[in-house]
């Protein structure tokens, strides 16, 4: 079982002058730790236009700034949304990350969900997935030294290559499920890796989704076809559960208070109704803030000690994921973050000690 570090802030409105408003210190240092201790990745969203996730608009960027400060770990973004972007600039950009890391460079594809991010390509959002399946295609062939043909301003076709060159012959590549069964058997019949997360999810539902995930991928690329499952989980370790408890209840009420902002947000103002945003009562807020935060620490989110750590990473290698992505900058002050990171090193080193040296993932 693998373990990475995911990111995903939520930035404040206006970021405090000085070192101690440095919005990606944490994404730094944090990467930087994990480079030196064993962890397989560090994964970077793209967001916009929200204060949730709002410090990731383009995760190539980051990505290229994590490609000079490390030296082994994967650069991956979780997730590109596909369909807002030109594939060639996507094979482009990456191909750039992947030679500043000396071929390090992974993305996770997604076909996004919220209508205003769209207002930067409205035309993509009906057919969405169907855009996002085409780009990933694109890419990969672009990847591979293959050519596609683009027509110019004198509407003449044009062949285009990417350079640089990648570094990696195939672009490690997943795509980002949130729970629908139609994306998972989608990243199967891609023959692409897994991305999901525990948002909408318990753990039955994550191996069902699974075990759909890996019947599409044997069917259209054989049996011996395997893939690679990776979860996003909130996470933080420390000396015990009352006291991670007690350090994480605060911050994550927030952090899910403004994910819950964006989606009524959007369940209010679907593309083209022009509906107002939902509202809630402040009890009714409550309510389902302190029913998520429980549903995350107790039931789905790795959190507690060392040994709470590994039972609940191993619950999700019983599901049938490959990695364990842990979301680390939900809020929970920089510092105090910083400091339970050897905590969940050991928490991965205790996995490792436990478990055979894994396969390379197919992707």
């Amino acid at each position: 079982m693998d373990m990475s570090l995911f990111f995903f802030a939520s930035s404040p409105a206006a970021p405090a002058a000085g070192p101690a408003g440095d919005p990606y210190r944490l994404l730094l240092d944090s990467a930087a730790f994990a480079d030196r201790n064993g962890f397989a990745a560090v994964w970077t969203p793209e967001r916009h236009f929200h204060a949730f996730g709002g410090q990731y608009p383009n995760p190539a960027v980051v990505g290229a700034a994590l490609a000079v400060t490390t030296r082994r770990i994967a650069i991956r973004a979780g997730s590109v949304v596909a369909p807002l972007h030109h594939a060639v600039r996507l094979a482009e950009e990456w191909s750039v990350v992947d030679n500043l890391s000396h071929g390090r460079a992974g993305v996770s594809f997604a076909s996004g969900w919220h209508p205003v991010d769209f207002t930067l390509r409205p035309d993509a959002y009906r057919d969405r997935k169907q855009v996002m399946a085409e780009a990933v295609e694109t890419v990969r062939a672009l990847w591979r030294g293959g050519a596609v043909a683009l027509a110019g301003p004198d509407g003449e076709p044009h062949e285009v290559r990417v350079f640089p060159r990648p570094v990696q012959a195939e672009l490690p590549l997943w795509i980002t499920a949130a729970g629908s069964p139609d994306t998972f058997r989608l990243a199967g019949r891609l023959g692409a890796g897994l991305l999901t997360h525990m948002l909408s999810q318990d753990h039955a539902a994550l191996a069902r989704g699974i075990a759909a995930y890996r019947a599409e991928l044997a069917a259209c690329h054989g049996e011996a076809a395997r893939g690679h499952v990776a979860v996003m989980v909130h996470t933080l370790i420390g000396p015990s559960r009352d006291a991670v408890r007690s350090l994480v209840r605060a911050p994550l009420r927030e952090y899910l208070r403004s994910s819950l902002d964006l989606v009524l947000r959007s369940a209010g103002s679907p593309a083209g109704a022009g509906g107002a945003p939902l509202e809630l009562s402040a009890q009714d807020e409550d309510f389902l803030l302190d029913r998520a935060f429980d549903r995350y620490f107790d039931g789905v989110g790795v959190f507690g000690t060392v040994d709470d750590g590994v039972a609940a990473v191993r619950a999700l290698e019983e599901a049938g994921a490959d990695e364990a992505a842990c979301l680390i900058d939900f809020g929970v002050p920089e510092d105090d973050v910083l400091a339970t990171l050897p905590a969940l090193a050991s928490v991965r080193e205790r996995l490792s000690a436990a478990a055979p040296a894994p396969a390379a993932p197919a992707y």
